[in-house]
């Protein structure tokens, strides 16, 4: 049996979250915001059964892809060996390039 993929969050990514759920927050309420952000972290480890879903994107670096969440957010990911690392999880329409820079790797 094959071994399943890890989730695991880049710094930056760690940092995404709470913004997140702070705007949304805002918007909406805390308890639209509480489960907006629970459905996109399951949407996250759901990486782990097809880390290949998405769009390559090597304009952001080796092996980056990026998915797209309930038409708002960009879901910036890579497979490196078992593990999936979440880059970053941004607000609709950020320019990626310009919020990873050359290097990914750089949080």
């Amino acid at each position: 049996m094959p071994s399943e993929n890890k989730v695991r969050f880049r710094p930056a990514a760690r940092l995404d979250m709470p913004a997140l759920h702070d705007y949304v927050a805002e918007q909406a309420g805390r308890g639209v915001a509480g489960g907006y952000i629970a459905r996109i972290e399951a949407a996250c480890a759901a990486l782990s059964t097809f880390p290949e879903r998405g769009t390559l994107q090597p304009g952001l670096g080796a092996g980056v892809r990026t998915i797209g969440f309930e038409r708002r957010i960009t879901i910036v990911f890579r497979r490196i060996d078992l593990d999936i690392q979440i880059l970053r999880v941004l607000y609709g329409g950020r320019d990626l390039q310009t919020l990873l820079g050359p290097n990914p790797d750089s949080d």
